[in-house]
Protein backbone atom coordinates (compact mmCIF):
# COMPACT_ATOMS: atom_id res chain seq x y z
CA UNK A 1 0.00 0.00 0.00
CA UNK A 2 2.45 2.46 0.28
CA UNK A 3 3.77 1.95 -2.45
CA UNK A 4 0.59 2.71 -4.35
CA UNK A 5 0.54 6.07 -2.99
CA UNK A 6 3.29 7.60 -5.04
CA UNK A 7 2.32 6.23 -8.10
CA UNK A 8 -1.09 7.09 -7.63
CA UNK A 9 0.14 10.41 -7.21
CA UNK A 10 2.46 10.43 -10.21
CA UNK A 11 -0.09 9.70 -12.18
CA UNK A 12 -2.17 12.61 -10.97
CA UNK A 13 0.48 15.05 -12.69
CA UNK A 14 0.71 12.85 -16.21
CA UNK A 15 -0.48 14.12 -18.75
CA UNK A 16 -4.67 13.46 -18.79
CA UNK A 17 -5.41 11.10 -22.07
CA UNK A 18 -8.92 11.11 -21.66
CA UNK A 19 -10.01 13.33 -24.09
CA UNK A 20 -7.97 10.85 -26.95
CA UNK A 21 -10.91 8.51 -26.36
CA UNK A 22 -13.08 10.84 -28.44
CA UNK A 23 -13.03 9.43 -32.04
CA UNK A 24 -12.99 12.72 -33.87
CA UNK A 25 -10.71 14.78 -31.40
CA UNK A 26 -7.97 11.76 -31.34
CA UNK A 27 -8.01 12.22 -35.29
CA UNK A 28 -8.28 16.21 -35.42
CA UNK A 29 -5.38 15.90 -32.72
CA UNK A 30 -3.21 13.37 -34.48
CA UNK A 31 -3.58 15.21 -37.77
CA UNK A 32 -2.54 18.79 -36.16
CA UNK A 33 0.70 17.14 -34.86
CA UNK A 34 1.24 15.64 -38.39
CA UNK A 35 0.54 19.21 -39.81
CA UNK A 36 2.72 21.37 -37.41
CA UNK A 37 5.92 18.84 -38.21
CA UNK A 38 5.35 19.94 -41.51
CA UNK A 39 4.59 23.40 -41.38
CA UNK A 40 7.65 23.77 -39.16
CA UNK A 41 9.82 22.17 -42.12
CA UNK A 42 8.46 24.96 -44.72
CA UNK A 43 8.97 27.70 -42.28
CA UNK A 44 12.44 26.55 -41.73
CA UNK A 45 12.71 25.81 -45.77
CA UNK A 46 11.20 28.90 -46.82
CA UNK A 47 13.93 31.51 -45.57
CA UNK A 48 16.84 29.23 -46.77
CA UNK A 49 15.49 29.19 -49.46
CA UNK A 50 14.67 33.39 -49.75
CA UNK A 51 18.39 33.50 -48.37
CA UNK A 52 19.66 30.76 -51.32
CA UNK A 53 18.62 32.70 -54.18
CA UNK A 54 18.94 36.59 -53.20
CA UNK A 55 21.82 36.48 -50.68
CA UNK A 56 20.10 39.12 -48.71
CA UNK A 57 18.86 38.71 -44.95
CA UNK A 58 16.23 41.65 -46.32
CA UNK A 59 14.69 39.41 -48.35
CA UNK A 60 14.47 37.07 -45.42
CA UNK A 61 12.99 39.67 -43.15
CA UNK A 62 10.16 40.25 -45.80
CA UNK A 63 8.86 36.35 -45.11
CA UNK A 64 8.04 37.50 -41.76
CA UNK A 65 6.33 40.91 -43.04
CA UNK A 66 4.45 38.50 -45.96
CA UNK A 67 2.87 35.94 -43.39
CA UNK A 68 2.05 38.63 -40.49
CA UNK A 69 -0.51 40.79 -42.37
CA UNK A 70 -2.69 37.55 -43.62
CA UNK A 71 -2.87 36.58 -40.42
CA UNK A 72 -4.11 39.38 -38.33
CA UNK A 73 -6.63 40.27 -41.32
CA UNK A 74 -8.08 36.75 -42.15
CA UNK A 75 -7.54 35.81 -38.21
CA UNK A 76 -10.49 38.19 -37.89
CA UNK A 77 -12.49 37.72 -40.36
CA UNK A 78 -11.68 34.09 -40.70
CA UNK A 79 -13.42 33.66 -36.77
CA UNK A 80 -16.43 35.78 -38.22
CA UNK A 81 -16.70 33.14 -41.07
CA UNK A 82 -16.52 30.09 -38.88
CA UNK A 83 -19.61 31.58 -36.30
CA UNK A 84 -21.61 31.73 -39.89
CA UNK A 85 -21.10 28.54 -41.57
CA UNK A 86 -20.88 24.86 -40.97
CA UNK A 87 -17.35 24.92 -38.91
CA UNK A 88 -16.38 21.38 -40.78
CA UNK A 89 -16.68 22.76 -44.19
CA UNK A 90 -14.92 26.00 -43.41
CA UNK A 91 -12.05 23.78 -41.39
CA UNK A 92 -11.86 21.09 -44.74
CA UNK A 93 -11.45 24.61 -47.20
CA UNK A 94 -9.09 26.35 -45.19
CA UNK A 95 -7.16 22.86 -44.75
CA UNK A 96 -7.17 22.38 -48.91
CA UNK A 97 -6.17 25.42 -49.29
CA UNK A 98 -3.48 25.38 -47.26
CA UNK A 99 -2.11 21.94 -48.63
CA UNK A 100 -2.44 23.28 -52.38
CA UNK A 101 -0.25 25.99 -52.01
CA UNK A 102 2.53 23.60 -49.68
CA UNK A 103 1.65 21.73 -53.33
CA UNK A 104 2.98 25.33 -55.53
CA UNK A 105 5.95 25.35 -53.21
CA UNK A 106 7.05 22.46 -54.07
CA UNK A 107 6.80 22.56 -57.69
CA UNK A 108 7.96 26.14 -57.87
CA UNK A 109 11.50 24.31 -56.40
CA UNK A 110 11.23 21.25 -58.79
CA UNK A 111 10.95 23.73 -61.44
CA UNK A 112 14.06 25.85 -60.01
CA UNK A 113 11.62 28.91 -60.31
CA UNK A 114 13.98 31.28 -57.83
CA UNK A 115 11.30 33.76 -57.43
CA UNK A 116 11.51 35.69 -54.52
CA UNK A 117 8.45 37.59 -55.33
CA UNK A 118 6.47 34.43 -56.31
CA UNK A 119 7.77 33.05 -52.75
CA UNK A 120 6.37 35.95 -50.74
CA UNK A 121 3.23 35.44 -52.57
CA UNK A 122 2.54 32.31 -51.61
CA UNK A 123 3.36 32.56 -47.98
CA UNK A 124 0.78 35.56 -47.78
CA UNK A 125 -1.67 32.95 -49.32
CA UNK A 126 -0.95 30.28 -46.98
CA UNK A 127 -0.72 32.59 -43.94
CA UNK A 128 -4.22 33.59 -44.73
CA UNK A 129 -5.72 29.69 -44.85
CA UNK A 130 -3.49 29.09 -41.83
CA UNK A 131 -5.07 32.36 -40.33
CA UNK A 132 -8.63 31.17 -41.12
CA UNK A 133 -8.02 27.08 -40.23
CA UNK A 134 -7.02 28.57 -36.47
CA UNK A 135 -9.39 29.90 -35.92
CA UNK A 136 -12.12 27.34 -36.59
CA UNK A 137 -9.79 24.75 -34.96
CA UNK A 138 -10.38 26.40 -31.34
CA UNK A 139 -13.81 27.01 -31.87
CA UNK A 140 -14.68 23.00 -32.88
CA UNK A 141 -12.48 21.57 -29.77
CA UNK A 142 -15.59 22.45 -27.14
CA UNK A 143 -17.69 20.68 -29.87
CA UNK A 144 -15.70 17.75 -29.50
CA UNK A 145 -15.06 16.89 -26.12
CA UNK A 146 -17.03 17.24 -22.88
CA UNK A 147 -16.65 20.50 -21.36
CA UNK A 148 -14.80 19.18 -17.63
CA UNK A 149 -12.58 17.80 -20.46
CA UNK A 150 -11.81 21.33 -22.75
CA UNK A 151 -8.54 21.90 -20.21
CA UNK A 152 -7.16 18.26 -20.82
CA UNK A 153 -7.61 18.83 -24.47
CA UNK A 154 -6.20 22.02 -24.84
CA UNK A 155 -3.26 20.54 -22.90
CA UNK A 156 -2.69 17.62 -25.57
CA UNK A 157 -3.05 19.88 -28.20
CA UNK A 158 -0.49 22.53 -27.05
CA UNK A 159 2.07 19.63 -26.37
CA UNK A 160 1.35 17.68 -29.34
CA UNK A 161 1.85 21.06 -31.43
CA UNK A 162 5.22 21.91 -29.41
CA UNK A 163 6.43 18.41 -30.08
CA UNK A 164 6.14 19.45 -33.53
CA UNK A 165 7.87 22.73 -33.15
CA UNK A 166 10.47 20.08 -31.95
CA UNK A 167 10.61 18.29 -34.55
CA UNK A 168 10.28 20.15 -37.56
CA UNK A 169 13.32 22.30 -37.86
CA UNK A 170 15.40 19.02 -37.03
CA UNK A 171 13.63 17.45 -40.34
CA UNK A 172 14.02 20.38 -42.11
CA UNK A 173 17.73 21.18 -41.12
CA UNK A 174 18.54 17.23 -42.37
CA UNK A 175 16.21 17.32 -46.02
CA UNK A 176 17.49 20.63 -47.02
CA UNK A 177 21.38 19.96 -46.77
CA UNK A 178 20.26 16.81 -49.09
CA UNK A 179 20.59 17.74 -52.93
CA UNK A 180 17.59 19.34 -53.88
CA UNK A 181 16.53 19.87 -50.78
CA UNK A 182 14.08 22.62 -50.61
CA UNK A 183 11.68 19.84 -52.86
CA UNK A 184 12.45 17.16 -50.27
CA UNK A 185 11.42 20.05 -47.60
CA UNK A 186 8.19 20.93 -49.15
CA UNK A 187 7.36 17.36 -50.41
CA UNK A 188 7.41 16.53 -46.84
CA UNK A 189 5.21 18.88 -45.45
CA UNK A 190 2.89 18.19 -48.32
CA UNK A 191 2.57 14.30 -47.32
CA UNK A 192 2.39 14.96 -43.40
CA UNK A 193 -0.26 17.69 -44.64
CA UNK A 194 -2.68 14.82 -45.23
CA UNK A 195 -3.09 13.66 -41.97
CA UNK A 196 -4.86 17.04 -41.44
CA UNK A 197 -7.37 16.94 -44.43
CA UNK A 198 -8.36 13.29 -43.42
CA UNK A 199 -9.36 14.87 -39.68
CA UNK A 200 -11.07 17.75 -40.79
CA UNK A 201 -12.70 15.13 -43.43
CA UNK A 202 -14.13 13.18 -40.82
CA UNK A 203 -15.14 15.61 -38.73
CA UNK A 204 -19.43 15.31 -37.77
CA UNK A 205 -21.38 18.65 -39.49
CA UNK A 206 -20.64 21.30 -37.14
CA UNK A 207 -23.34 24.25 -38.10
CA UNK A 208 -24.06 27.80 -36.55
CA UNK A 209 -25.83 27.10 -33.33
CA UNK A 210 -27.30 30.67 -34.71
CA UNK A 211 -28.05 32.54 -37.48
CA UNK A 212 -25.33 35.21 -37.83
CA UNK A 213 -26.26 36.14 -41.27
CA UNK A 214 -23.40 37.74 -43.43
CA UNK A 215 -20.17 37.43 -41.80
CA UNK A 216 -18.18 40.52 -42.53
CA UNK A 217 -17.31 43.88 -40.47
CA UNK A 218 -20.35 44.22 -38.06
CA UNK A 219 -19.45 40.19 -37.10
CA UNK A 220 -16.29 41.09 -36.52
CA UNK A 221 -17.07 44.25 -34.57
CA UNK A 222 -19.51 42.21 -32.62
CA UNK A 223 -16.74 39.70 -31.21
CA UNK A 224 -14.94 42.91 -30.44
CA UNK A 225 -17.24 44.73 -28.57
CA UNK A 226 -17.99 41.22 -26.63
CA UNK A 227 -14.53 41.21 -25.96
CA UNK A 228 -14.15 44.44 -24.63
CA UNK A 229 -16.99 43.68 -22.19
CA UNK A 230 -15.75 40.96 -20.66
CA UNK A 231 -13.08 42.10 -18.49
CA UNK A 232 -11.88 38.35 -17.54
CA UNK A 233 -11.32 37.65 -21.24
CA UNK A 234 -9.70 40.66 -22.10
CA UNK A 235 -7.03 40.46 -19.72
CA UNK A 236 -6.08 37.05 -20.26
CA UNK A 237 -5.34 38.25 -23.63
CA UNK A 238 -3.47 41.89 -22.22
CA UNK A 239 -1.51 39.26 -20.72
CA UNK A 240 -0.27 37.32 -23.44
CA UNK A 241 0.75 40.53 -25.32
CA UNK A 242 2.54 41.47 -22.46
CA UNK A 243 4.51 38.30 -21.72
CA UNK A 244 5.25 38.16 -25.66
CA UNK A 245 5.88 41.80 -26.69
CA UNK A 246 7.90 42.22 -23.07
CA UNK A 247 9.67 38.72 -22.85
CA UNK A 248 9.75 36.83 -25.79
CA UNK A 249 13.34 37.05 -26.17
CA UNK A 250 14.43 34.89 -29.37
CA UNK A 251 15.44 37.47 -31.61
CA UNK A 252 18.54 37.71 -29.42
CA UNK A 253 19.57 34.82 -29.57
CA UNK A 254 21.89 34.73 -32.51
CA UNK A 255 23.92 37.50 -30.80
CA UNK A 256 23.77 35.70 -26.76
CA UNK A 257 25.08 32.31 -28.58
CA UNK A 258 27.62 34.37 -30.94
CA UNK A 259 28.97 37.38 -28.23
CA UNK A 260 28.61 35.75 -24.81
CA UNK A 261 28.58 31.29 -25.37
CA UNK A 262 30.54 31.77 -28.79
CA UNK A 263 27.90 28.70 -29.99
CA UNK A 264 24.43 27.25 -28.95
CA UNK A 265 22.14 28.97 -31.57
CA UNK A 266 20.31 26.06 -31.80
CA UNK A 267 19.44 24.72 -28.09
CA UNK A 268 18.26 28.78 -27.19
CA UNK A 269 16.11 28.44 -30.25
CA UNK A 270 15.19 24.60 -29.06
CA UNK A 271 14.82 25.07 -25.14
CA UNK A 272 11.45 26.98 -25.15
CA UNK A 273 9.83 24.33 -26.95
CA UNK A 274 12.13 21.39 -25.32
CA UNK A 275 10.40 22.77 -22.12
CA UNK A 276 6.86 22.91 -23.22
CA UNK A 277 6.90 19.51 -24.42
CA UNK A 278 8.61 17.94 -20.92
CA UNK A 279 5.36 20.30 -18.66
CA UNK A 280 2.95 18.76 -21.34
CA UNK A 281 3.99 15.74 -20.76
CA UNK A 282 3.08 16.21 -16.88
CA UNK A 283 0.29 18.49 -17.04
CA UNK A 284 -2.57 16.09 -15.59
CA UNK A 285 -3.02 18.87 -12.51
CA UNK A 286 -3.60 21.91 -15.12
CA UNK A 287 -7.35 21.01 -15.29
CA UNK A 288 -8.07 20.42 -11.53
CA UNK A 289 -6.98 23.82 -11.12
CA UNK A 290 -10.48 26.22 -10.53
CA UNK A 291 -8.66 29.67 -10.13
CA UNK A 292 -7.79 29.81 -13.09
CA UNK A 293 -6.80 33.68 -13.88
CA UNK A 294 -4.77 33.40 -10.33
CA UNK A 295 -2.75 30.36 -12.28
CA UNK A 296 -2.47 32.69 -15.07
CA UNK A 297 -1.06 35.00 -13.69
CA UNK A 298 1.22 32.95 -11.89
CA UNK A 299 2.19 31.23 -15.01
CA UNK A 300 3.26 34.37 -17.02
CA UNK A 301 5.29 35.81 -14.08
CA UNK A 302 7.31 33.02 -13.99
CA UNK A 303 7.64 32.91 -17.76
CA UNK A 304 9.02 36.48 -17.54
CA UNK A 305 10.94 35.65 -14.67
CA UNK A 306 12.75 32.69 -16.28
CA UNK A 307 13.17 34.66 -19.37
CA UNK A 308 14.76 37.85 -17.68
CA UNK A 309 17.45 35.61 -15.46
CA UNK A 310 18.21 33.30 -18.58
CA UNK A 311 19.08 37.24 -20.18
CA UNK A 312 21.91 37.50 -17.27
CA UNK A 313 23.09 33.79 -16.91
CA UNK A 314 26.88 33.04 -16.75
CA UNK A 315 26.90 29.60 -18.85
CA UNK A 316 25.17 28.59 -21.51
CA UNK A 317 23.27 25.49 -19.88
CA UNK A 318 21.89 27.76 -16.91
CA UNK A 319 20.19 29.87 -19.71
CA UNK A 320 18.84 26.86 -22.01
CA UNK A 321 17.53 25.30 -18.68
CA UNK A 322 15.77 28.75 -17.45
CA UNK A 323 14.40 29.38 -20.84
CA UNK A 324 13.11 25.31 -20.43
CA UNK A 325 11.54 26.60 -17.39
CA UNK A 326 9.84 29.63 -18.93
CA UNK A 327 8.35 27.14 -21.95
CA UNK A 328 6.90 25.23 -19.14
CA UNK A 329 5.13 28.16 -17.67
CA UNK A 330 4.35 29.14 -21.32
CA UNK A 331 2.69 25.78 -21.81
CA UNK A 332 0.45 26.70 -18.54
CA UNK A 333 -0.32 30.12 -19.80
CA UNK A 334 -1.24 29.00 -22.98
CA UNK A 335 -3.82 26.13 -21.91
CA UNK A 336 -5.16 28.86 -19.07
CA UNK A 337 -5.87 30.90 -21.93
CA UNK A 338 -7.51 28.89 -24.28
CA UNK A 339 -9.84 26.79 -22.00
CA UNK A 340 -11.12 30.97 -20.39
CA UNK A 341 -11.62 31.44 -24.16
CA UNK A 342 -13.60 28.34 -25.10
CA UNK A 343 -15.73 28.03 -21.55
CA UNK A 344 -16.93 31.27 -21.14
CA UNK A 345 -17.72 32.49 -24.75
CA UNK A 346 -21.02 31.68 -26.13
CA UNK A 347 -20.98 28.97 -29.06
CA UNK A 348 -22.21 31.43 -31.71
CA UNK A 349 -19.26 34.22 -30.80
CA UNK A 350 -16.31 31.34 -30.47
CA UNK A 351 -15.35 31.38 -34.16
CA UNK A 352 -14.49 35.57 -34.03
CA UNK A 353 -13.05 35.57 -30.38
CA UNK A 354 -10.82 32.52 -31.43
CA UNK A 355 -9.71 34.62 -34.36
CA UNK A 356 -8.71 37.36 -31.99
CA UNK A 357 -6.71 35.12 -30.09
CA UNK A 358 -5.33 33.63 -33.30
CA UNK A 359 -3.95 37.47 -34.17
CA UNK A 360 -2.79 37.94 -30.81
CA UNK A 361 -1.01 34.35 -30.66
CA UNK A 362 0.48 35.13 -33.98
CA UNK A 363 1.26 38.79 -33.87
CA UNK A 364 2.31 39.13 -30.01
CA UNK A 365 5.88 37.02 -31.29
CA UNK A 366 6.45 38.99 -34.09
CA UNK A 367 6.20 42.22 -32.49
CA UNK A 368 8.23 41.36 -29.70
CA UNK A 369 11.09 39.96 -32.07
CA UNK A 370 10.64 43.99 -33.15
CA UNK A 371 11.16 45.30 -29.89
CA UNK A 372 13.76 43.10 -28.41
CA UNK A 373 16.12 43.78 -32.38
CA UNK A 374 15.21 47.51 -31.75
CA UNK A 375 16.47 47.87 -28.06
CA UNK A 376 19.46 45.78 -28.77
CA UNK A 377 20.54 48.19 -31.24
CA UNK A 378 20.99 50.59 -28.68
CA UNK A 379 21.24 48.73 -25.21
CA UNK A 380 23.67 46.15 -24.27
CA UNK A 381 22.18 42.90 -24.71
CA UNK A 382 21.58 42.52 -21.13
CA UNK A 383 19.25 45.47 -20.51
CA UNK A 384 17.76 44.67 -23.98
CA UNK A 385 17.19 41.08 -22.74
CA UNK A 386 16.17 40.95 -18.82
CA UNK A 387 14.54 44.81 -18.83
CA UNK A 388 11.76 44.23 -20.86
CA UNK A 389 11.26 40.96 -19.42
CA UNK A 390 11.29 42.39 -15.56
CA UNK A 391 8.88 45.00 -16.63
CA UNK A 392 6.52 42.18 -17.70
CA UNK A 393 6.49 39.91 -14.60
CA UNK A 394 5.76 43.83 -12.59
CA UNK A 395 2.95 44.47 -15.31
CA UNK A 396 1.14 40.89 -15.08
CA UNK A 397 1.16 40.77 -10.80
CA UNK A 398 0.44 44.23 -10.51
CA UNK A 399 -2.35 43.83 -12.98
CA UNK A 400 -3.39 40.91 -12.31
CA UNK A 401 -3.94 41.87 -8.35
CA UNK A 402 -6.15 44.68 -9.12
CA UNK A 403 -8.78 43.25 -11.80
CA UNK A 404 -10.57 41.86 -9.41
CA UNK A 405 -12.82 39.54 -11.99
CA UNK A 406 -10.04 37.95 -13.15
CA UNK A 407 -8.09 37.62 -10.28
CA UNK A 408 -11.42 35.78 -8.57
CA UNK A 409 -12.09 33.82 -11.88
CA UNK A 410 -13.10 30.28 -11.03
CA UNK A 411 -13.87 28.23 -14.25
CA UNK A 412 -16.83 25.94 -14.06
CA UNK A 413 -14.68 23.17 -16.36
CA UNK A 414 -12.97 21.74 -13.69
CA UNK A 415 -11.56 18.03 -14.32
CA UNK A 416 -13.29 14.96 -12.30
Amino acid sequence: MTSAGPVKRLRGFAADTRPLAVPAYRRTVVGQGAAVIGTMVTEVAVPVQVYDISRSSFDVGLVGVAGLVPILVFGLYGGAVADAVDRRRLNLGSSVLTWSITLALLTQALAGLRSVPLILALVAVQAGGFAVSSSVRGAITPALVPANLVPAANALSYTVSTVGQVLGPMIAGVLIGLPGGFGYAYGADAVLFTATLYSAFRLPPLPPTSSLGRAGLRAVGEGLRFLAGRKVLLMSFLVDIAAMVLAMPRALFPEAAETRWHGGAGLLYSSIALGAVVAGVFSGWIGRVRRQGMALTVAVTVWAGAVALAGVAPSLWLAVGLLGVAGAADLVSAVYRQTILQTSVPDHLRGRLQGVYTVVVAGGPSLGDLRAGALAAVLPLTIAWSAPALLCAILVIVGGTLAGPFRRYRSASVLS
